[in-house]
């Protein structure tokens, strides 16, 4: 068959079976992303273009600049992706990032890598810019302190749904507001009953329970309707000085918090994945904590099979 038989053809099943340009896009992103979907298939073969994630990184408190080289290489070593870094090396909670002043500053990207800390950021037609992406369909993963960005009021009460200062906490899924000492946590899995059955959500598959070297433990002030716990974390935290000083009988305590979730968020229920570790550089070289945070990109793009295994598409051979 020539090439001029080949487009009659074509024109013919076209008119005969007519669709849009629309649902043309509509497929393929569908194909890309997996849809609302929470596991797919493991011999779905998807795309052959690797898997484009954004990572924006920088602001107070943490050594972002060694921890972007870790994620990004972390990342491409494991999954077939080309991780874009947007670094910004201000190391006050002011710290702003210039790519966020565009509506359409996550087109071209399959998912986001939230890792700011910028608490002090109460710019809320700024904020608002970054969550309309998420609510139009961008997956987002968010890592240690971007829990603990965006925030104003009085965020250390529970917020309510469509206040002005819940926006960001409702896209993350749970409220945190502060973190204990910085000692070692230990992360066990949370698994889910169905039919009578104990089962693990694709991102936790055979993970065993973990003990982190010295780490933050974010509290949980409020859970929001839409999420699903992955892992729970609990710390031994020693008084501190000042509270010793106040009450010198002060025994150590021991604290849970959850420390991984999944969230679907907005109108579209965009899938979100969270985990609240990640303050020192060796806990994010740690190969069960890069783990953790490549499977939430897989997943929250619809790559990730319910064996927890990147998809054909992205699976990178060895």
């Amino acid at each position: 068959m020539n090439v001029k038989q080949l487009i009659l053809l074509v024109a013919a099943i076209l008119i005969s079976n007519p669709i849009s340009a629309q649902e043309i896009v509509d497929d393929a992103k569908n194909t890309r992303t997996g849809g609302a979907a929470g596991a797919v298939d493991s011999a779905d073969a998807g795309s052959e273009a690797p898997l484009k994630v954004l990572l924006v990184a920088g602001g107070c408190c943490h050594d972002y600049a060694a921890q972007t080289k870790l994620l990004k290489e972390g990342i491409e070593k494991r999954i077939k992706s080309e991780v874009t870094v947007v670094y910004n090396p201000d190391t006050k909670t002011t710290a702003t990032f210039e790519i966020y002043d565009k509506d359409d500053w996550a087109d071209g990207y399959d998912v986001v890598l939230h890792d700011e800390c910028t608490a002090s950021v109460t710019d809320e037609p700024y904020v608002k810019r970054i969550l309309a992406a998420h609510k139009k369909g961008i997956p987002a993963v968010n890592i240690h302190c971007a829990m603990h960005s965006y925030r104003w009021g009085d965020f250390r009460k529970p917020v309510e749904v469509g206040a002005g200062n819940s926006g960001w906490y409702e896209m993350i899924g749970i409220q945190s507001s502060a973190h204990g000492p910085k000692s070692p946590i230990e992360v066990t899995k949370v698994q889910t009953r169905k039919d009578g059955v104990l089962t693990d959500h694709p991102i936790i598959v055979g993970m065993e329970t973990w003990t982190t070297v010295d780490e933050e433990l974010y509290n949980n002030v409020r859970m929001f309707s839409g999420v699903e716990l992955l892992a729970m974390g609990k710390q031994t935290q020693k008084p501190r000085a000042r509270q010793l000083k106040k009450n010198p009988n002060l025994v150590p305590k021991t604290v849970s918090a959850a420390v991984a979730w999944t969230n679907l968020y907005g109108p579209n229920k965009t899938k979100i994945f969270c985990t609240s570790l990640g303050h020192f550089n060796e806990t994010v070289a740690d190969d069960r904590y890069m783990e953790l945070v490549v499977r939430g990109l897989l997943w929250t793009t619809g790559n990730l099979t319910k064996e927890g295994k990147p998809t054909k598409a992205f699976a990178i051979s060895k």
